[in-house]
C-alpha cells in the first residue's frame, strides 16, 4: 500500500498549526506572542546577529523581522546597534531575558501536553524523522 503523500504533508500541516495556536494562546501569559518569543530565542541563541541572518532563523523576510524588532525594541526586549556597515545587531535586554525564560517554562508545559499521546520512544522517532526530512541528519 502507497502513502497519500498529499495526506501525510496535511497531516505535518495540522500538527504544526495545533502547536502554533496552543503556544501562541499560552505566550500571552507572558506577553507575547509565538513570533515575538521565537525572535527572543534566535537572538539569545544569535547574539549579535544580523537582522537577515535572524529573519531566515525565523522564517521571516527582512523587512518582516524588522518590523518585529522594532516591536521588540521598543518595549525594550531587546537592543539593536549598528554593526559594520549597514548591518544592524540585535541583543535581549534583562527584561527580555526575563520574558525569554517565562516563555520557556510556559513552552514546556505546553509542549508537554502536546505531545502528551506520544511515547518517548515515539517521539524520538519522530523527531528522527523530521530532522531527515529537513535536511538536519
Amino acid at each position: 500500500m502507497t502513502t497519500n503523500l498529499e495526506a501525510l504533508g496535511l497531516a505535518i500541516k495540522r500538527a504544526q498549526y495545533r502547536d502554533h495556536r496552543t503556544m501562541d494562546a499560552a505566550l500571552q501569559e507572558v506577553g507575547v506572542s509565538l513570533v515575538q518569543w521565537d525572535a527572543l530565542r534566535a537572538i539569545d541563541r544569535m547574539p549579535n546577529a544580523s537582522g537577515h541572518d535572524l529573519a531566515v532563523t525565523t522564517f521571516q523576510s527582512d523587512q518582516a523581522f524588522g518590523t518585529l524588532a522594532n516591536r521588540l525594541a521598543a518595549r525594550g526586549l531587546i537592543v539593536r546597534t549598528a554593526g559594520q556597515g549597514r548591518r544592524i545587531e540585535h541583543a535581549l535586554t534583562d527584561d527580555g531575558r526575563r520574558v525569554l525564560a517565562a516563555g520557556h517554562a510556559v513552552a514546556d508545559r505546553v509542549l508537554d501536553r502536546l505531545f502528551d499521546p506520544l511515547a518517548e520512544d515515539e517521539r524520538a522517532t519522530l523527531l528522527r524523522i523530521l530532522q531527515r526530512l529537513a535536511g538536519d541528519a
